[in-house]
């Protein structure tokens, strides 16, 4: 657990001083960025390269979709319908041609980036996606690359940490009975000498016969 506040305390300062040392571009999506790329370092799903990559086909394919938003594609709900189901089944194309080394989750992320960072952006101008559509992608991937460096390197303690949660713990060694050295006692046994006590066998007990005179 130390190693988790540690790696989110990093992850507060540098994205506080990435804040603090650039210009207001970047002051909208620094929460957003920093969020973004402390999930992506934080899953323990795949290498932290394959995550990468995949964040960045996602980050490509909201950008396709801007292009042809901005290109083809009208500017009502019909066009954006489009543009998302292109943008979706490219992150699709992605997942399923890797064969999933490339995660579906982390492309979709790549996607929200994109796509939380620039949407309000290009509704303002969209004649002006050029220019607009760069400086969004710098100062959004600028703030991913933080969180996702603070993290990165805590997703293998992580994934340690939920195998042990998951691992039962093993039971406990049974106590030997302690012994009894108490002597028992005996059972009743029966007086022969008695004549009311049974005798072996279960047979009733008799009296002895009296001596006969001799005649």
């Amino acid at each position: 657990m130390t190693r988790h506040a540690l790696a989110g305390l990093v992850l507060a300062l540098l994205t506080t001083t990435l804040v603090l040392l650039s210009g207001p571009d970047l002051h909208g999506v620094a929460l957003l960025g920093a969020a973004l790329g402390g999930a992506l370092g934080l899953v323990p799903d795949r290498s932290p390269g394959q995550r990468a990559a995949a964040f960045g086909a996602g980050f490509v394919a909201a950008w396709t979709g801007y292009v042809l938003r901005a290109a083809a594609l009208p500017d009502a709900a019909a066009g954006r319908a489009v543009a998302v189901l292109v943008v979706l089944g490219l992150c699709l194309a992605v997942a399923v041609a890797s064969r999933g080394r490339l995660p579906l989750w982390a492309t979709l992320l790549g996607t929200a980036a994109m796509a939380g960072a620039y949407e309000a952006t290009y509704t303002a101008d969209p004649s002006a996606f050029v220019t607009s559509s760069a400086t969004t992608a710098t100062t959004i991937l600028l703030t991913v690359g933080a969180g996702f460096l603070a993290t990165s390197l805590l997703g293998a303690v992580v994934e340690q940490d939920r195998d042990r949660e998951r691992t039962p713990a093993p039971p406990p060694h049974p106590q030997p009975a302690p012994v009894d050295d108490t002597p028992v006692a005996p059972a009743y046994a029966p007086n022969h000498a008695d004549p009311a006590a049974p005798t072996r066998r279960g047979l009733a007990a008799t009296r002895p016969l009296d001596a006969q005179p001799e005649a």
